[in-house]
């Protein structure tokens, strides 16, 4: 699939922006010399400046903005955590084995990319115009049926259509049913395929010598920040609602990366969980700031319909017709937009896709997905979840910790309830070792099964109960040993387990999809490529560029060098023999924005030229005013329009 950079109305080639980024060192693949192993990168100087960048800057927007409470949690988490959080049994993909050529697929992926190719063809055939992959073209010699330009049946077609629309809603009997009914098979062999399976993506290890605590690498940061939020509460003064972040490596052991950076099986994590109250209806106190941003929406009901129609809509009005459930999940998918849109990410390749029943996570009450397009299709990179009280609830029953908030109430509050009394002298005799079970058993009594047992123990003089684990699985008690009876009881203090909001940011995914929409080249020289980073994403700030070798420019350089870091802002010298328009080319390549050229002017009066990446234009003044005009460009605080509006234009040197 090919994309198109809206700016320039160029098609984005994947092959030659990959080339690109793999020779100017963005990211290579890990362990390459050996062969590789596929789904693990590294990053080089430029790719780390970048993700450093991003980070940096969602620690400004989110962390420092909104007061959050950042940790950093262990990557090993023992296999108990995991069993208790429902990751152990259902963080699953269905995946499906050619039984001839043990290859491995991902079942929707599969489907997916089999669909997609057959309505391809189809397009073909009925003479229409297809966006090319550049990738999958260069793999056509490979005999596969599925590449066929032949035309589909109408009513196919729309079944085909109507399937890629909820393909994320699919559980593994559904992708079965579909990959029979449509005889998907190997791409590449024509091979039949296994039905789908559950595989479960946690890499799993062991911790200790002795290997006998069975642990996993998280495949997510959420789990620490849960089982400290008894002491974040604390240390926020027992204050809500409040917000904890972690930054940090995650991983997930992928059924068949091939898709680049946007699946790896360790990748970098933002994770927030804003902690609020369910009684409050989740409101927020600063959605009246963001009421009135405009977001592409592509809710649950649209799809299930078969389409992929988006609707645009504030968020404020979002929230009102209750497309978005509450303030605070809309507060929260207005600043994602937000920060997204600083990252220089195309706002006409964004859109928030809602979750369909079948695809949310075992813990989600209501999930939207940051979908930005790339040549790979519309890619999740920033997840949205209100995963209601699940975590804090399942941690505080097995472990008994009070992950709760206490709150003095305004007015008391007064309660009829049944209460059981157990006498304990005898009471303990008669159940010994299985007190405590059968105990526990009887405090989990409902109400209602309160009222009932209370006339049962009245008429018959004792009850049964249901109690696991012990004998045959039910334990009468009598009147002599147990007491039902109703009560007032006054509580001054409110007692409740939060409701969570987390937006959770995949950072590869969200470097790889911003590179994509900030690449171009110029007209009439394809192969220069440009990334039209913002200026507060670029790898390098500034290219120091001297005219030639003359003695006389190094002390500039230097001097220029040294004051930019000084003010905290990257630079870099270029004094090679190359002309100065192919130094400033391979540098447009890295994205640096900005240019200073030293040349026998600037030793003469100390006057230097400025150029812009993007536009190549030029300005030149004094050393203090180029200094500040680059500084209040990276800060955000002016444009470049701003700085040629108050400098004089230099035309005097092409450097081109």
């Amino acid at each position: 699939m090919a994309t198109v950079n809206t700016k320039t109305g160029q098609a984005v080639d994947r092959s030659i922006l990959d080339s690109m980024l793999r020779r100017r060192l963005f990211y290579t693949p890990s362990f390459e010399i050996y062969g590789g192993v596929s789904g693990l990168y590294d990053y080089g100087p430029p790719g780390c400046s970048v993700v450093a960048n991003i980070v940096d800057l969602w620690r400004k927007h989110f962390v420092l903005e909104e007061d959050m409470l950042e940790v950093d949690c262990t990557m090993l988490t023992p296999h108990e955590i995991l069993k208790t959080s429902g990751h152990v049994e259902k963080f699953a993909d269905w995946m499906c084995k050619d039984p001839k050529t043990g290859e491995i697929f991902r079942a929707d992926h599969l489907v997916e990319e089999v669909l997609e190719s057959r309505l391809k063809g189809d397009k073909e055939a009925r003479g229409q115009k297809v966006a090319v992959d550049a990738e999958k073209e260069a793999k056509k010699k490979k005999k596969s049926k599925e590449a066929k330009a032949i035309k589909l049946d109408d009513a196919v077609v729309k079944e085909y259509e109507e399937v890629l629309a909820q393909i994320d809603n699919y559980g593994g009997p559904e992708l079965e049913e579909i990959i029979a009914k449509y005889d998907i098979r190997n791409p590449t062999t024509d091979g039949n395929l296994l039905p789908p399976v559950a595989f479960n993506l946690m890499f799993q290890t062991a911790i200790g010598p002795s290997s006998n605590m069975p642990g996993y690498l998280r495949p997510e940061t959420a789990q620490g920040q849960f089982l400290n939020f008894q002491k974040l509460l604390d240390f926020n003064n027992q204050s809500m609602p409040f917000a904890s972040a972690s930054i940090g490596k995650s991983f997930r052991n992928e059924i068949s990366p091939r898709a680049g950076l946007l699946r790896v099986r360790e990748f970098l994590m933002a994770e927030i969980e804003h902690y609020v109250d369910p009684e409050g209806g989740k409101k927020h106190s600063r959605f009246e700031e963001v009421k009135d941003v405009e977001m592409t929406l592509l809710n649950r009901n649209v799809q299930l319909a078969g389409s992929t129609q988006v609707e645009k809509m504030t968020i404020g009005k979002a929230v009102e017709t209750g497309l978005v459930d509450n303030e605070t999940l809309g507060y929260f998918l207005a600043r994602i937009q937000i920060f997204l849109q600083k990252l220089g990410v195309d706002q006409n390749k964004v859109r928030f896709r809602q979750h369909m029943a079948n695809e949310m996570a075992h813990y989600a009450a209501d999930c939207w997905d940051a979908e930005l397009l790339t040549s790979y299709g519309w890619i999740e990179c920033v997840g949205c979840a209100d995963r209601s009280a699940y975590d804090l609830t399942v941690h505080k029953n097995k472990t008994g910790a009070p992950l709760v908030v206490r709150e003095p109430r305004a007015e008391p509050l007064k309660i009829e309830e049944w209460q059981i009394d157990l006498e304990k002298k005898k009471f303990g005799p008669r159940f010994k070792k299985d007190g405590k079970t059968v105990e526990a058993a009887v405090d989990a009594l409902s109400q209602e099964l309160r009222e009932k047992l209370s006339l049962d123990l009245e008429q018959n003089g004792k009850i049964e109960i249901d109690v696991e684990g012990v004998g045959s699985g039910k334990v009468e008690l009598e009147k002599d040993i147990i007491n039902i009876e109703k009560r007032t009881r006054v509580e001054n203090t409110r007692e409740y387990t939060p409701n969570v909001i987390e937006p959770s940011f995949g950072i590869g995914r969200i470097f790889y999809a911003m590179i994509e929409h900030v690449y171009w080249s110029r007209a009439g020289d394809e192969a220069r490529g440009v990334l039209s980073f913002p200026p507060l994403i670029a790898p390098t700030k500034v290219l120091l560029v001297p005219l030639s070798t003359h003695a006389s420019f190094r002390p500039l350089s230097q001097r220029l060098m040294l004051k930019l870091r000084r003010m905290g802002v990257s630079n870099r010298v270029d004094d090679s023999s190359a002309s100065i328009g192919k130094r400033y080319a391979r540098n447009d390549e890295l994205g640096t924005p900005f240019g200073i050229t030293v040349d026998f002017q600037s030793v003469k009066d100390n006057t230097f030229t400025l150029r812009d990446r993007d536009s190549t234009k030029q300005v030149r003044a004094s050393e203090d005013e180029i200094l500040q005009a680059i500084k209040s460009m990276v800060d955000g605080d002016e444009t470049w329009e701003d700085i040629r509006k108050r400098l004089p234009e230099f035309t005097g040197q092409d450097v081109e």
